[in-house]
């Protein structure tokens, strides 16, 4: 019972009021606190029981329901409390610090889309990760790990980055409009970014301004502001707007500098433009791209500058650069093709600086030929297509590059200078001490053979000559030629002797009384006692500097200071004149030709008498002139020979007996071993001077003596050895002369000396001239081709082996018939039908070759080609 005599409820009774209160909710009437709150220490028990039974009915018993759902709730909440209070004021600086750390982005590659009217279009390509790895703190990994797992990926929207210089004023670089970027946040994983963003450049002037100071190498550190609002969402969940700023500091070092590049070519000719001529200048470079970017620069336009007569006057503007459409690849060699056009030269080039006698012009040459380093000036001007946006032209305005183009040394750029018909006067015995009258006067022919070099493609001529020039003989200054007045000359432009030689200018002029001012007077008196009493002409070396002048499609100007030497051949006073044999219809020279020209060497015959793999042995016999009025005994010589500079055997002749005048058949012994000699070089000079001979061509060899010419005397062969001498080599098909005094050799004929080809079968015979007169020479293949004005007629290519008989073993000495040679048409070719048109009668063809020969044990391939030769068409 309860206290107020009421029946006390049941438990039963309590949960079930309990119950209806939780289904029907409070009302206005429920009290605020629950009935059980307000029972005082003397209902413990009652509270005790009540707490049992509510436990129960959260649990549930067989006839409760379950309350699991407010229990969740009431977990989650606490969950969601604590990841708010971690989220909200512990979070954000820990996932700032871990993505700072942990973003990695590798970019593979930055190309321009495209130029815009107000900047670029940049495609960026590359890859994004965050890796915890890079983060250093495990409290702040362990967070921005569990931070990205959660948010899995983030997206940027569209935001504007502004690039400023805080040092300049905060002038800015530029501004790049980029994206939205959705990217992955889960650690290691990676995303592939592929984006356009536009590039719109900054204050024009400022960024001249910071170019300008970067060229000129004052902008020391730099210090880079980048800044950005960037609305950030993760999923539908908007993260506001992040204020990004990003500073980066660049000392001097990592500051890029102008890429370093390779004249990969340079081209001057002659050009038309409207006012008449000019020079053009097409220079090819080379620049290699160190960085990922990839894009095309449009043509573009310059002005080329050179320095004034000084540092600080203005540059003297000397033509104008264009550019063609530029392709830059990543990590690349880049190749820039320049043409510049020089319409005609500035008054302020050519004329002489103030206090001097040079000009800019003049500078300009004498720093490029002399090999140091001259400045040219590349400055911004309007571009010469209409598609290249004005923003690129405003920007390189008045922005100035100074290229430095390392000069040349061109070696001796006057190849031979030399005084000719050389005439040597007295002083008058009656001039006055000390004046012009009083030195010696030489007269004479000045030549000189200036090597242009190849990148000349103009033509040039040279009106006039004058030169500052030092006489010596046998190594000691005798004194200084006065060639200071300007004299008249004439040029000639010669065709380079080879493929490898450039083209060179004659130039001539006439000295008369060329005063010589006597420096030393002891060698000025040995040089009179060899012209009075020497049986010699007098070999003097000038070393000179030349000014030559020179008219050119740009006008008249002078080259000044261009270094030159040479010999000068003075004759001797008096030579006595020897007496030659009475059959010797070639006397002495009596001219002053030096001793190794009137030799005359002649090989006239030669016999292979032996062979190795890699040498042969060759019996030869020459004819020789002894110039001189002694004669000599020499139980042996032996004599380098060289082709090239290259070694490639050496002969050997024993007992001879040599006079005055002619002196025919004398035996020599030569061992041909280039291989063995100078190894793979010397085997392929060989293997060419074989084919020039086989295919009739002009060939020599060169003969110099060395250090064991002599054996007793070695002394002797090192002083020879300064003159090597050339031998012709006998002309293929000639016989050795019944009188070799008469004339000399034969008119030669080319290895091949008739051909026939037949069209049915598709074959060929040759006629064949062995250019060997005692040995058979063994063709073991054969790939041939013969040509009509260059256009193919037909391949032949055999490889069975016949040998080739020396001429005097062939019948009626007329040459050896080869086998019926298959010949593979060239169908439908310009040669083909000139052969089927020529049916019946001859066609003249060249014919190329590569032809494996055997002599004895020894092997070479060789090459022939030979032109003009009558060959018949047959059925």
């Amino acid at each position: 019972m309860a206290a107020n005599g009421e029946p006390e409820p049941t438990r039963q009774q309590e949960d079930e009021s309990d119950i209806r209160d939780v289904e029907d909710g409070p009302t206005e009437s429920s009290p605020l606190l629950p009935r059980d709150v307000t029972h005082n220490d003397q209902s413990q028990p009652h509270r005790e029981q009540s707490a049992t039974s509510s436990l129960k009915s959260v649990l549930g018993n067989k006839n409760g329901k379950r309350r699991w759902p407010s229990l969740i709730a009431l977990l989650l909440l606490c969950v969601l409390a604590a990841l708010i209070i971690v989220f909200a004021f512990v979070a954000p600086s820990a996932v700032e610090q871990y993505a700072a750390q942990a973003v990695v982005f590798e970019p593979t590659s930055l190309s321009i889309d495209s130029f815009t009217a107000t900047g670029v279009r940049a495609r960026v390509q590359g890859n994004f990760k965050l890796d915890s790895s890079r983060v250093e703190r495990d409290d702040i990994r362990n967070l921005g790990k569990f931070c990205t797992w959660i948010a899995r990926e983030a997206e940027t929207g569209e935001s504007d980055v502004q690039v400023s210089l805080p040092e300049y004023g905060n002038v800015v670089l530029g501004t790049a409009h980029v994206p939205p970027i959705k990217v992955y946040l889960r650690d290691q994983h990676i995303t592939g970014v592929d984006f356009l963003a536009d590039l719109e450049p900054g204050n024009v002037d400022g960024i001249r301004r910071i170019a300008n100071d970067w060229i000129d190498g004052r902008l020391g550190q730099l210090r880079v502001v980048g800044k950005a609002s960037v609305p950030i969402k993760s999923g539908s969940i908007s993260l506001g707007r992040q204020i990004v700023k990003q500073e980066m500091l660049f000392d001097n070092k990592d500051i890029p500098t102008l890429p370093a590049y390779k004249i990969q070519k340079l081209n001057l000719r002659e050009v038309e433009i409207p006012s008449g001529t000019g020079m053009a200048a097409d220079v090819s470079l080379k620049v290699h791209n160190d960085y990922p970017v990839d894009f095309a620069v449009p043509p573009l336009g310059f002005g080329i500058l050179v320095d004034n007569c000084e540092k600080s006057d203005p540059y003297i503007m000397v033509a104008d650069a264009l550019t063609h459409e530029l392709n830059i690849h990543p990590k690349q060699d880049v190749e820039v093709n320049v043409t510049g056009t020089i319409r005609q030269l500035p008054s302020l080039l050519t004329e002489d600086c103030p206090g001097t006698n040079k000009s800019p012009l003049d500078n300009l040459i004498a720093h490029y030929i002399h090999g140091k380093t001259t400045t040219v000036y590349v400055q911004g001007s309007d571009s010469p297509s209409l598609d290249t946006p004005k923003w690129i032209t405003d920007l390189m305005k008045d922005i100035t590059v100074p290229v430095p183009i390392p000069g040349r040394t061109f070696g001796h750029l006057i190849k031979n200078f030399s005084l000719t018909d050389t005439h040597f006067s007295l002083p008058d015995p009656w001039a006055e001490p000390d004046t012009p009258e009083s030195n010696p006067r030489i007269s004479a022919k000045v030549r000189a053979l200036v090597a242009l070099p190849e990148e000349m493609n103009f033509n040039i001529s040279v009106g006039k000559v004058r030169a500052d020039a030092d006489v010596f003989y046998k190594g000691k200054k005798l004194g200084r030629l006065d060639l200071s007045k300007w004299q008249a000359a004439n040029s000639t432009r010669v065709p380079p002797a080879s493929k490898d030689d450039g083209p060179t200018l004659e130039v001539e002029s006439v000295v008369k009384d060329a005063p010589l001012e006597i420096q030393d007077e002891d060698v000025f008196t040995d040089v009179i006692q060899e012209l009075m009493f020497g049986r010699k002409t007098v070999i003097m070396t000038i070393k000179a500097e030349v000014d030559v002048g020179v008219d050119t499609a740009l006008g008249e100007f002078a080259i000044r200071k261009i270094p030159a030497d040479g010999q000068v051949p003075i004759k001797p006073i008096s030579r006595p004149t020897p007496s030659p044999p009475d059959d010797d219809p070639e006397p002495p020279p009596k001219n002053g030709k030096d001793l190794l020209s009137g030799v005359k060497p002649k090989l006239v015959d030669l016999n292979v008498s032996n062979t190795t793999k890699t040498s042969l042995t060759i019996d030869a016999k020459v004819n020789v002139t002894n110039p001189t009025l002694y004669s000599a005994s020499i139980p042996y010589v032996d004599i380098h020979i060289l082709k090239n500079g290259s070694l490639l055997g050496h002969a050997t002749a024993r007992n001879l007996n040599i006079t005055t005048g002619r002196n025919s058949f004398l035996e020599v012994t030569a061992f041909y071993a280039p291989f063995d000699f100078g190894g793979k070089v010397a085997k392929e000079v060989g293997r060419n001077l074989i084919s020039q001979y086989i295919s009739g061509w002009n060939t020599t060899v060169t003969l110099q003596m060395h250090e064991n010419s002599f054996p007793a005397n070695p002394k002797l062969g090192r002083a020879l050895s300064h003159f090597p001498f050339e031998i012709k080599a006998p002309r293929l098909g000639s016989q050795i002369p019944k009188d070799p005094d008469n004339g000399g050799e034969e008119e030669g004929e080319h290895f091949i000396k008739d051909a026939t080809m037949h069209l049915l079968t598709s074959t060929a015979t040759f006629l064949l001239l062995s250019p060997l007169k005692h040995s058979t020479l063994v063709i073991e293949n054969l790939n041939a081709t013969a040509l009509y004005q260059h256009d193919d007629v037909g391949d032949i290519i055999y490889d069975v082996p016949f040998g080739v008989p020396p001429l005097a073993e062939t019948p009626d000495h007329e040459g050896f018939l080869t086998p019926r040679l298959p010949v593979d048409w060239s169908l439908g070719s310009v040669g083909y039908d000139a052969v089927k048109k020529a049916l019946g009668g001859t066609l003249k063809l060249a014919a190329k070759a590569e032809v494996g020969v055997k002599l004895g044990r020894w092997r070479e391939t060789v090459w022939f080609e030979g032109g003009g030769l009558g060959v018949r068409i047959r059925l």
